[in-house]
């Protein structure tokens, strides 16, 4: 059995009650590494093409204020 069905095997016993943790857990879980992955994409530039193309659209008054 690999790590994951166990995992899998592992959630699906889970009370409602250890379920909704979990999954609260999981979603914060989630937002963390996400965060993670988007602050080492901004430092490593890989984000400057988009903030570029966004800018430029600024500049060329195709936006308008919220």
């Amino acid at each position: 059995m690999t790590k994951l069905e166990q995992i899998e095997r592992s959630i699906a016993a889970l009370s409602t009650k250890e379920l909704k943790a979990f999954a609260k857990w999981f979603e914060a879980f989630q937002a963390d590494v996400w965060d993670k992955q988007i602050e080492a994409d901004a430092k490593a530039g890989r984000l400057d093409g988009f903030a570029e193309k966004a800018l430029a659209e600024v500049r060329a008054g195709n936006c308008r204020r919220l």
